[in-house]
């Protein structure tokens, strides 16, 4: 039996909490026995879930750094623009590390966090958990298996739904670049941008187009009679698709850990502590054209490969079902399914058949492994650290491993695609 693997956390939020439920389900093989967290609420919580004593509780990742190694790894879920200025210390400490995405917020950091790990010699996966989960890992091997033949073109679309949109890109931690320091198609999509990456796997990407705006939430677009607050002084909130109350008092359990963070301190805050926060502090209750959002709203993005094909993303934020689609056309056939739903079909070419065509459809959720672990990203979360663990206890990676070396181009692929969108002009990669 190979050895337990022992990690400490930095930066006890949603993510790495969903991450270190591994440690709770596979004991033998994953232990976490450190927290680093400026927030002490935070700080107890992942203290409390793992039974962590509390010399191995610290406020800072800076704080962690200055004690000799203490644990094999680091689960790294810090905001975005912390990533590499906690990581490379870290490093530097002889830790591994599970580095959630975006490694990286512009190419110099990226660069700057490659090298680190070169010289480090240490390995480093970053959270790109769409590949592991059973719907993606399963196109992944049919294309291994030359199942629809070479890829001609990849067509993504990511669709955000409105509470999700709202809630993290309007209203939330990354609705303006120069504060949480990544674009929308970096936080949002550089999970897609990976996909098409790694389905291309072995084919250098080459160029790169974009465009994309603010189409419905510019603060020249508020609506002449809306207020500042949803819940003090705006008269047409009732008629409003964005309304706070809606979104949060009417649905006070969806998107929790985000919208009720500001009341964190409260045990178990009431309805009215939840309206009141709304309506004084909480920027979840700011007026969606007036709550300091700076981003796009849609995106769509082409890019050339070069052995001459093709990829297509389109990103929509403010879509009433959230949804991920992927149609894969090959030389010999090709694959189309949601996300979302679980399913796909194989589609190929059928002389015999009076369409001309034939197809298989394969629902994961019948008969099939939907999610398998406990989890989210349609059960690739927990998938992911199990690899992580495994590659730290020396076994043969999966398919779907994320090391910083092949995670590159997808990020590369996200910083173009906005440099594009700047500028009206198509960017070309470099050679790597």
């Amino acid at each position: 039996m190979s050895s337990k693997i022992t990690a400490i956390i930095v930066g006890s939020g949603h993510r790495s909490l969903i991450y270190s439920q591994y440690a709770l389900e596979h004991p033998e093989e994953f232990q976490i026995v450190g927290v680093a967290d400026p927030n002490p609420l935070r700080r107890k919580a992942a203290a409390d879930m793992h039974r962590i004593p509390d010399d191995m509780c610290f406020e800072s990742a800076e704080q962690l750094a200055q004690r000799p190694k203490l644990a094999d790894a680091i689960i790294n879920g810090t905001m975005d623009r912390e990533h590499v200025v906690t990581s490379i210390p870290l490093l530097q400490l002889g830790y591994d590390m599970l580095l959630e995405k975006p490694f990286a917020i512009n190419e110099e950091e990226m660069w700057e966090l490659h090298r680190a790990v070169r010289q480090t010699g240490r390995k480093v996966m970053i959270c790109h958990v769409l590949r592991y989960a059973p719907f993606y890992r399963e196109i992944k091997q049919l294309l291994l298996s030359g199942e629809i033949g070479k890829i001609v073109n990849i067509q993504a679309t990511e669709h955000v739904s409105y509470h999700h949109y709202s809630v993290a890109y309007l209203r939330g931690k990354w609705n303006n670049e120069e504060e949480c320091g990544a674009t929308m198609l970096l936080a949002k999509c550089c999970h897609d941008m990976d996909l098409i990456m790694w389905l291309k796997s072995g084919v250098a990407p080459r160029q790169v187009a974009s465009f994309g705006g603010d189409f419905q939430f510019d603060p020249a677009l508020k609506p002449a009679q809306a207020g500042t607050r949803c819940l003090v002084d705006c008269p047409i909130e009732k008629d409003c698709l964005y309304s706070a109350k809606k979104l949060h008092i009417d649905h006070p359990d969806r998107w929790s850990f985000y919208v009720w963070d500001y009341l964190a301190h409260l045990e178990k805050p009431t309805l009215e502590d939840k309206i009141q926060s709304l309506k004084t502090d909480n920027p979840h209750g700011l007026c969606a054209w007036d709550c300091g959002h700076a981003v796009v709203d849609h995106q769509s993005v082409l890019l050339q490969f070069s052995d001459s094909a093709t990829a297509t993303l389109n990103m929509i934020g403010g879509t009433a079902k959230p949804e991920r689609n992927i149609h894969i056309i090959g030389t010999l056939g090709e694959i189309k399914g949601t996300f979302d739903d679980s399913i796909y079909t194989i589609r190929k070419i059928d002389h015999s058949s009076p369409s001309g065509w034939s197809e298989k459809t394969v629902d994961l959720a019948i008969g099939g492994d939907k999610s398998g672990m406990t989890g989210s990203h349609g059960g690739g979360d927990l998938r992911l650290v199990e690899d992580f663990v495994h590659v730290l206890q020396g076994r043969e990676p999966s398919i779907s491993c994320t090391s910083i070396d092949d995670s590159i181009n997808g990020h590369l692929a996200v910083f173009l695609a906005d440099r594009a969108r700047r500028t009206g002009s198509a960017q070309l990669f470099p050679a790597l």
